[in-house]
């Protein structure tokens, strides 16, 4: 509680930090940044190509590039034995010692309304987007916690040592577990679940470091970036139907360094749940249910601006129904227009 007020709750020189999806976008960025504070960084991709270019890319960030370690794995995260695999070899390759932060970026977007949708492309979504993350969790939080239950075997009787810094785990979501539109069936569901995951893994991390007090504490955090603009967007942008480009409007959207910058200041100062832009914050205060708020000083503001934005999605909502309804005269149920279709 109150955590927001005090010093760093995020340092990272000379920590080990692992980042799925690391070879570009948001987690080439989150890895650059990262090196630049000084951290050891292992990026996790499925390209082998892009994951040497962007390990050469972290490594001229450094702080230090003397003292500093980096690696690369190659490994399909969808599969639930590769988190493991990878965890171990992590572990052998940081002189046995478990990764110190976790930080899951991987995941991908395929819009589309939801009939017209393949069904397998919700499987993928959700082999991507949520499973991906779940089964790296599983796999570092079962290390971390194998390491305690061994070492407190071999400290047996020995008193709790000073505050030791908490290791992280981070889940990448989406504004769109706030609030989704049409056309993003396949997508945002995978994106809230990510949120749910993170409370509940944050509830439950008490009970580790509670048994294990001389051991550090597991924080759990989630980000929730808008539209970040890469390569991976524009070809989102491909094939996302009309009525959810309609819907969303003119975005500017924000860089992978801007949105990795945002997201480190944000886990620096304490926070579970962390936006990086304002229109994500005001949102998220209608939504955070029980997620964590970061002190009663911070629960009366998201209190405020909730009944604010309780206000304001009420009628962003009837007009966003209202456009849905005159493009469905206009256009039919194809969500694109007719110039799309036949394209």
């Amino acid at each position: 509680m109150g955590n927001y007020l005090s010093g760093n709750q995020f340092p990272v020189q000379g920590k080990t930090v692992v980042i799925t999806g690391g070879s570009r976008g948001m987690g080439l960025a989150v890895g650059q940044q990262l090196a630049k504070k000084g951290a050891n960084v292992v990026i996790i991709a499925r390209d082998q190509n892009k994951l040497l270019q962007a390990l050469e890319e972290i490594k001229q960030a450094a702080k230090d590039p003397q003292t500093q370690r980096f690696h690369q794995l190659s490994a399909d995260l969808a599969n639930p034995s590769e988190s493991v695999r990878t965890i171990d070899e992590i572990v052998t390759w940081n002189g046995g010692h478990p990764p110190d932060i976790v930080w899951c970026c991987a995941g991908t977007s395929l819009p589309g309304l939801f009939i017209e949708t393949p069904i397998s492309h919700f499987q993928s979504q959700m082999d991507s987007n949520y499973f991906s993350s779940l089964y790296m969790a599983h796999a570092v939080m079962t290390c971390w916690i194998k390491t305690a239950k061994q070492n407190k075997t071999e400290a047996s009787g020995s008193q709790p040592r000073n505050p030791i810094p908490p290791r992280h785990l981070i889940f990448t979501a989406s504004f769109l577990s706030f609030y989704t539109f049409a056309g993003y069936s396949p997508y945002s569901p995978t994106k809230a679940a990510l949120r749910s995951l993170c409370d509940s893994l944050s509830q439950e991390s008490n009970l580790y470091a509670a048994s294990y007090p001389n051991e550090p504490a597991i924080r759990l955090h989630t980000i929730f970036p808008a539209t970040i603009l890469t390569e991976a967007y524009q070809a989102e942008n491909i094939i996302k139907p009309d009525i959810t480009k309609k819907l969303e409007g003119v975005d500017e959207g924000q860089t992978p360094e801007a949105i990795a910058m945002k997201s480190i200041k944000g886990l620096e100062s304490g926070l579970e749940l962390i936006t990086t832009d304002f229109l994500s914050a005001l949102v998220q205060r209608s939504v955070m249910g029980g997620s964590i708020r970061g002190g009663p000083l911070r629960m009366l503001i998201d209190w405020g601006l909730a009944w604010l934005m309780g206000l304001v999605m009420v009628v962003v909502r009837s007009e966003m129904d209202r456009t849905t309804r005159n493009w469905g005269r206009q256009y039919g149920a194809a969500g694109k227009t007719a110039v799309n279709r036949q394209a």
